[in-house]
């Protein structure tokens, strides 16, 4: 028995066929069934996905580690930056680029806890690390009001609008 197996090289750009197997004592097989394999080259787990059937990983749009703290006390019935007045009991966060009304998860590394706060003002976070400066509320949720400051992952869920703040 005499077997024969060619393989061409394949360039980025070509189309991809098949190993041409040859056996001695074996008639070649109908044409057809190498033509359906290769009108489709790119298996069907390889071929891209489609945009309506987003990941929630790709749905979300950045992820931040760093330091959080909190604010409240003397803040509280102020404006913010955006204009409105603070309440140190909503669900409210400062952050210094995070357009207005951006919506952001806030995980407590340390106890897996988090929160979804909206971005309502701006600041400075001075201290090193800081990534934001949530509402004490927000602090409440996260168990983190007594210590001050938590090691936080801050998950961008949405993107707010800044000039409909304004």
């Amino acid at each position: 028995m005499i077997v024969t197996v060619s393989t061409p090289t394949v360039h980025a750009n070509a189309e991809l066929s098949r190993p041409v197997a040859t056996l001695a004592h074996v008639p070649p097989a109908p044409t057809a069934s190498v033509a359906t394999a290769a009108a489709s080259p790119t298996p069907a787990f390889l071929a891209p996905k489609k945009a309506d059937s987003e990941t929630a990983s790709q749905k979300r749009l950045q992820i931040i580690h760093g330091l959080a703290s909190w604010y409240g006390g003397v803040f509280n019935g102020r404006r913010t930056a955006s204009g409105e007045r603070f309440n140190m009991h909503e669900l409210t966060a400062c952050h210094p680029t995070l357009p207005f009304g951006s919506l952001v998860r806030v995980i407590n590394r340390s106890n897996k806890r988090s929160v979804v706060v909206r971005i309502n003002d701006r600041g400075d976070l001075i201290d090193e690390g800081r990534v934001i400066d949530i509402s004490w509320a927000a602090a409440e949720k996260l168990a983190m009001t007594k210590t001050g400051l938590a090691k936080v992952d801050v998950e961008v869920l949405s993107v707010g609008d800044e000039r409909a703040a304004k």
